[in-house]
């Protein structure tokens, strides 16, 4: 009755079958109907007449919309439109038996009486297992947070109070705008860092930092993998300068060529605070992700905790350690990675077959097409769309209103052909991600995308 009031089926005056008729009707008990009814009018929807019935009372404001166009996701997308936007997982490759024990286990969980600050010790445990077995890292002290944009938050925010001046920060551009987002609204000093296909270009960044942010393991959003000799620089520069390095590993164990590198916290634990997510490998519906920090950092983000009273809810931390428990995260994680590099090899073929090139290691869920100029960029996107697949431009990744640095090549970032595209001062293009459709869905906008890179005005780079 709702949906019929709002989208114009039912309108204000009209009268409602008394509850007995519609129990008939719809097969339910008078019992149902009738509170079905009390609850109407108590919402105002609905109101009775003596001896004349139920009525209608309220009705729509504007144009009636329909039902469905509420409840579809994206609110204006079509049907057809696959997106291929980085940044979702790939659900097609999760376990529904082994989802849902995990839930069962929690529901028979008594709740805990008081707040964890630091987050649930069976979830600390099951990631520190985790990060000790897939990223190298031993020995981590795990602090839950809601995602690497609330931990990156929960950060600054502690930095700002220990200078008792707005943070000086540095990040990757271009990079994540919801870090850069994180920074202004803390009112911090933010500054664009150079990146070119092996990620942060480390002797460019100027000095006077106190922070620098930094996506070693797969560069956001260019995909290059921050070499050693670099990471060994960062961390040098770091230490004799006393900036903190906040390492955002957000897909780190999406690799699948060969083993990851190890994080730059396992390198340098005095220096560098790792934020990871389970939002890339599971499910961001989760609300859960963590850090790793020295521990004069970690004692303060707790008393921040303490002091607001905020910290991580527990319910997703709970599922994601019954998960983990389980063996489920393990055997997801091998199904992962055989699907995206299945994934990604589609993805590639496609475009190459379309005359373009590729941009980006064997690792994440997607890539970027180099395109050779902005109207190029802005034509591809505006195609895709109207073909019904949904990309990003890399112009949505700059950060435009920070100051930033020009791009130089540094003489060890030239040894391979698809870092020559980067050696002007902007790379224009086009992000092609391949984790949230279904690999049929995938095949059929590949199909579409090819058409609208092979076509006029989207010329390679």
């Amino acid at each position: 009755m709702r949906a019929a009031a709002l989208d114009g089926r039912l309108r204000a005056g009209d009268r409602v079958p008394a509850t007995r008729t519609l129990a008939r009707d719809l097969g339910v008990s008078r019992t149902v109907a009738a509170a079905a009814y009390d609850q109407l009018v108590a919402e105002g929807w609905l109101g009775a007449r003596h001896g004349s019935g139920t009525f209608v009372l309220a009705a729509p404001p504007s144009p009636p919309v329909s039902t469905a166009a509420m409840l579809t996701p994206g609110g204006t997308d079509a049907p057809t439109t696959t997106d291929l936007r980085p940044g979702a997982p790939c659900l097609e490759v999760l376990d529904p038996a082994s989802w849902r024990r995990a839930w069962r286990r929690v529901g028979d969980l008594v709740p805990s009486e008081r707040p964890e600050y630091a987050g649930v010790p069976a979830f600390r445990e099951a990631i520190a297992e985790h990060l000790l077995r897939h990223r190298g890292l031993v020995g981590a002290d795990v602090l839950a947070t809601a995602g690497t944009t609330t931990g990156f938050a929960e950060i600054v925010a502690v930095l700002t109070r220990r200078l008792g001046r707005p943070v000086r920060a540095g990040i990757e551009d271009p990079g994540y705008r919801r870090a850069a987002g994180v920074l202004r609204a803390a009112g911090a000093e933010v500054t664009g860092l150079a990146v070119d296909a092996d990620g942060l270009v480390v002797g460019n960044a100027p000095s006077g930092l106190d922070l620098v942010y930094v996506t070693p393991a797969h560069q956001y959003p260019l995909g290059g993998r921050l070499p050693m000799t670099r990471r060994a620089a960062l961390v040098e520069r770091a230490r004799s300068e006393g900036f903190l390095v906040v390492e955002d590993d957000y897909d780190g164990e999406l690799r699948y060529d060969v083993a990851p590198l190890p994080v730059l916290a396992a390198l340098a634990p005095d220096v560098v605070v790792h934020l990871g997510t389970a939002g890339k490998i599971a499910t961001p519906t989760l609300g859960v992700g963590w850090l790793v920090a020295p521990p004069a950092l970690t004692a303060d983000l707790l008393a921040l905790r303490a002091a607001t009273g905020t910290r991580p809810a527990p319910a997703g931390q709970l599922v994601f350690a019954a998960w983990v428990h389980d063996g489920g995260l393990g055997r997801h994680l091998t199904r992962l990675r055989r699907e995206l590099a299945v994934r990604r090899s589609l993805v590639v073929d496609a475009v190459r077959a379309a005359g373009h090139e590729v941009l980006g290691d064997r690792a994440g869920a997607h890539l970027v097409v180099p395109l050779g100029s902005a109207a190029a960029e802005r034509a591809a996107v505006d195609a895709a769309a109207e073909v019904g697949v949904r990309v990003d431009g890399l112009a949505q990744h700059r950060l435009d209103d920070v100051e930033s640095l020009p791009l130089d090549l540094t003489a060890d970032s030239t040894e391979h052909a698809d870092r020559a595209l980067l050696s002007r001062p902007q790379v224009h293009g086009i992000l092609v991600g391949w984790a949230a459709p279904t690999r049929a869905e995938l095949e059929h906008a590949l199909t579409r995308l090819g058409g609208v890179l092979a076509g006029t005005g989207v010329t390679p780079a």
